[in-house]
């Protein structure tokens, strides 16, 4: 872990910032390379990388002191801003990005949904880059291991604050490595024929059952939300049941949709 690349004067320069940008403007290259393959819309990824990665930061702290940290922020109103003390929510900045990416196809006439389907494996890049940034800084963290097995973080940082020197579990950095292999599932899953909407829905799926499961280890929060579960867990919980609804509506869409033509051209023919 290393907090600090350089100071200037008393200005920090610190690695959770940098590594947090770098993770957008990845995210945004890689997003890019995939329209482009694709074929469509690859001269609006620029503006939607830029608009989604600022929507991303506000939802990704937001999310985090609301669902996370009020009972703490609540009473530190004018700390909400320090991001670089942790506490930036994937699934706010997700979902706030995505929002944003929808208002700007809507205003460009863009089908979002195909696009969502052609872009969404380049998100799992920024949010795995994003957890180097949680490790760099200390934040995002596990419980404590009971062993001689873990991440030990050094003075300074918000772990190190919460547990001591005592090895934890690594819950950042093995949630960040399986990002990486959902990014490839879903590069094999967009080589099938699916229904459109349905890539998109498979990363939901995916990445909420992992962050459900790493939840039983995160250690910065530890508090019960709803009938026992984490708040990540609970959100995550509903993000999977409604993208599995979703992911079979798309596919009984697009199976209903073809199957409309063929009776209508056996119609004709019989004529």
């Amino acid at each position: 872990m290393h907090q600090y690349l350089f100071h200037i004067g008393d200005f920090p320069i610190r690695m959770y910032g940098l590594v947090l940008c770098m993770s957008i403007f990845l995210a945004t290259g890689v997003a890019y390379f995939l329209a482009k393959q694709d074929g469509r819309w690859q001269q609006h990824i620029l503006d939607i990388g830029i608009y989604g990665g600022f929507a991303g930061l506000i939802g990704g702290r937001l999310w985090d002191v609301f669902f996370f940290d009020w009972d703490y922020y609540q009473h530190h109103l004018l700390e909400i801003p320090f991001v670089w003390q942790g506490g930036m929510a994937i699934q706010g900045g997700v979902i706030a990005g995505v929002l944003a990416g929808i208002w700007y196809c809507k205003r460009h006439q863009i089908d979002w949904l195909a696009l969502a389907d052609i872009v969404c494996p380049a998100i799992l890049i920024g949010q795995a880059i994003g957890r180097m940034a949680n490790l760099l800084n200390g934040d995002a963290f596990g419980t404590p291991t009971g062993s001689n097995f873990g991440l030990l973080y050094p003075e300074g940082t918000l772990a190190f604050k919460t547990y001591g020197a005592v090895p934890l579990w690594p819950a950042e950095v093995w949630e960040g490595q399986l990002d990486i292999v959902i990014f490839a599932l879903l590069l094999l899953f967009r080589t099938t024929d699916h229904a459109k909407g349905q890539a998109m829905c498979l990363y939901v799926m995916l990445y909420s059952a992992v962050r459900f499961g790493l939840e039983m280890l995160r250690g910065d929060y530890v508090e019960p939300f709803l009938f026992g579960l984490k708040s990540a867990q609970a959100t995550s919980l509903c993000f999977f049941l409604t993208a599995l609804g979703f992911f079979l509506y798309f596919g009984w869409r697009e199976k209903h949709t073809e199957a409309v033509p063929q009776i209508t051209n056996k119609k004709r023919s019989k004529k």
